[in-house]
């Protein structure tokens, strides 16, 4: 098992912390796994009545996954990349239908793979260090690991803002929008995980006892805004929309969307659209697989990434340049289905 993982059992509840600091707990496929052999290990172990996900040390739950190997692969023959996401994906399922309770400390930085650990728990946890972001138009990728299933069910637009503008929500944030189940104070987050880990019969009185109001949450005063502005579901429109309301807040917004990949931003839309009906979490990661599969070999993730994480000179030429070059004929080959014998597949666990 990976030292990037620590897995152990304290009283009754399994306990997973992400180790690999230097990195802000960013996911390698070895991490991936190292998760998914603990919690099919746990399933029907009675001396574990939850599980609790946290990190070691450092600033960041988890900053999200190894996008260099995935741009290194996605360059090549995208055979390592396809295989980090199958396996990152059979994870995300697998929390999201865990038997026993799940509990997820969004404690730092919680952006791509820590929103795809943190979102499935149903206890989440959030405090004044949370910084919950899905940046991906930013790299050319697109919102993965369940994004079109939680973010197409926020409030409102939020969701449909969040993937396109990749805006870095607080902890106060995440709660008022439902991200997190539960504000806590970082100083009694220790408090919290030992009467879990001894009474994890209590996790909801335990948590409730210790979480406090947190401030006010500052994407709800722009909410009008962005459930108008951000309606459409054609890009297009939301700039158009953006740009005739020509106050401050949509001038920055507008500013912001400059940068972010027109290929991308057209993908999450979809997205999202079809993500709201999906009849489950599964069929969702079957279609996120096939877009995955195919992004992280276009050009567009290649070039961000060149952009923002190997030279960070910040300038990506994004091809196409612009939102009407991303025609709809495009999309259909990204979100086209794989071949059976490609296709992701849920976990098979034996009980």
């Amino acid at each position: 098992m990976t030292s990037d993982v620590l897995t152990r059992v304290e009283g009754r509840t399994g306990i997973i912390s992400l180790n690999r600091p230097q990195a802000i707990h960013a996911l390698t496929t070895a991490m991936c796994q190292a998760m998914t052999d603990a919690l099919v290990a746990w399933i029907d172990d009675p001396a574990v009545e939850a599980v609790l996900i946290d990190h070691a040390e450092g600033r960041g739950f988890c900053a999200g996954g190894d996008i260099r190997m995935l741009a290194t692969s996605g360059a090549q023959d995208g055979v390592e990349a396809r295989a980090f996401f199958f396996v990152e994906y059979r994870l995300n399922h697998l929390l999201f239908v865990y038997p026993k309770p799940v509990v997820a400390f969004m404690d730092g930085i919680t952006m791509g793979g820590g929103v795809g650990l943190s979102q499935p728990a149903r206890y989440r946890i959030a405090n004044e260090n949370t910084r919950f972001a899905m940046p991906e138009t930013g790299i050319g990728l697109f919102p993965d690991v369940g994004g079109g299933w939680f973010l197409s069910r926020l409030p409102g637009r939020t969701g449909q803002f969040l993937a396109l503008t990749g805006a870095r929500l607080d902890g106060a944030e995440c709660h008022a929008l439902g991200l997190a189940t539960h504000y806590l104070p970082s100083d009694v987050l220790a408090n919290a995980k030992a009467q879990i880990a001894e009474h994890p019969d209590r996790i909801d009185a335990i948590l409730e006892s210790l979480a406090v109001e947190p401030p006010p949450a500052r994407i709800l005063g722009n909410r009008q805004l962005i459930d108008r502005l951000f309606e459409s579901d054609r890009y297009e429109d939301i700039l158009a929309a953006l740009t005739a309301e020509g106050s401050e807040w949509s001038a920055k917004e507008l500013a912001t969307l400059s940068h972010k990949s027109p290929q991308t931003c057209k993908v999450a839309l979809r997205q999202l659209k079809e993500g709201a009906q999906m009849p489950d979490f599964a069929s969702e990661m079957v279609q996120e697989y096939a877009i995955g599969a195919r992004v992280v070999q276009m050009h567009d993730f290649i070039e961000g990434v060149r952009a923002l994480i190997i030279e960070k000179d910040n300038a990506p030429r994004w091809n196409p340049e612009t939102p009407e070059g991303v025609t709809d004929e495009l999309l259909d080959t990204i979100f086209a289905p794989l071949p059976a014998d490609q296709a992701w597949t849920p976990l098979e666990i034996a009980r």
